[in-house]
């Protein structure tokens, strides 16, 4: 179950870092922000969820919107269907407030015992208004259930993915919603300073040419998503001292020809995984299959890399972990 749960989650990241109106432009084909995504040979169905936020550039600049507000002062009843959200509400000391998640919310742990109302694709409205909510965190593609909650007088919050920026604004947006100001403002200067520390210490430093594999078939080099030029990933990779590959296409995802990868030549390959560890056979069996690209100087000097952990992809409070990751495997000298 935990192995399906993580290909499941991996898959969903894919497909809402290629939402988007120029989705198709990847062999992409996305309905409501991601029902199947036929580059991958695959269907998500209603059980689709994610650790990031959907993108919405058709309703305004990348970022979240403002809240329509139906009411004032703090919110004390809140619903989350974004994950990555729901740690935000946590973080910012508003985690008792919180009355519900997401079918796929497991962090912090304390979201295990709370109810669940669906996610990106089956949001179940009847069990959220059941919960009583005076603020609903939805994605910003979820236009239909937005509308439904605002005209029964629940304030949203449309949450629209984008890069590190966007994640320290939202979290000082959701700390204003429910009271805790203050603490949001904490989180986001413990953030920025977690991410400072990290750009002092590669100062200076070569920096690799390096591609962020998002994305890959078990077993095989098929199906492999890269990050582009844009997006949170793209920027912690840059903050980390690594030069992205990919780093001139202007889209957050990017479906690489094994021949297009060969001709970018990463000096360094490092695939992000959201769920756990696998066992050593296991972790040397996906990595022997770059083998195939052996004149890919990150495959001849033995430069691929894997990282596991749900906060790697997380566009939230724990980025500063996710680039110190990153810097650790570009620069191990650096680290103290």
């Amino acid at each position: 179950m935990a192995t399906r749960q993580a290909k499941l989650i991996r898959l969903v990241v894919v497909v809402l870092l290629l939402c988007g109106p120029s989705s198709s432009g990847w062999g992409a084909s996305l309905s409501g922000c991601g029902v199947s995504l036929s580059g991958c040979g695959a269907n998500l169905s209603a059980r689709g969820a994610n650790l990031l936020g959907s993108r919405d550039q058709s309703r305004g600049p990348q970022g979240s919107a403002p809240p329509q507000s139906s009411g004032s002062g703090p919110a004390r009843r809140v619903v989350s269907l974004v994950p990555n959200v729901t740690e935000m509400l946590f973080a910012v000391g508003a985690g008792t407030q919180v009355v519900g998640v997401s079918s796929y919310d497991d962090f912090p742990p304390e979201t295990k015992a709370l109810p669940r109302v669906g996610a990106l694709l089956d949001p179940d409205t009847e069990r959220i208004l059941s919960l009583r909510p005076d603020l609903v965190v939805v994605y910003g593609s979820q236009t239909e259930l937005e509308r439904q909650f605002t005209r029964a007088g629940i304030r949203v919050y449309p949450y629209r993915h984008g890069g590190i920026d966007s994640i320290l604004q939202a979290i000082r947006d959701l700390a204003g919603l429910t009271g805790h100001p203050a603490e949001g403002d904490r989180v986001v200067r413990q953030v920025r300073s977690q991410l400072d520390a990290v750009g002092v210490r590669v100062r200076g430093q070569r920096r690799p040419r390096t591609m962020l594999v998002i994305g890959r078939d078990a077993g095989a080099l098929r199906g492999v998503y890269v990050s582009g030029g844009v997006g949170f990933l793209h920027e912690l990779l840059d903050i980390a001292g690594g030069d992205d590959v990919f780093g001139d296409i202007k889209r957050e995802a990017v479906q690489p020809s094994n021949e297009t990868l060969i001709v970018r030549a990463p000096e360094v390959i490092i695939e992000l995984h959201p769920g756990e560890q696998p066992a050593a056979d296991a972790l040397q069996k996906e990595r022997a299959v770059w083998n195939l690209l052996a004149s890919v100087p990150a495959v001849r000097t033995g430069r691929v890399h894997f990282l596991y952990g749900g906060y790697l992809v997380a566009a939230g409070p724990r980025i500063g972990r996710a680039a110190e990751a990153l810097a650790g495997v570009l620069h191990p000298d650096t680290v103290k």
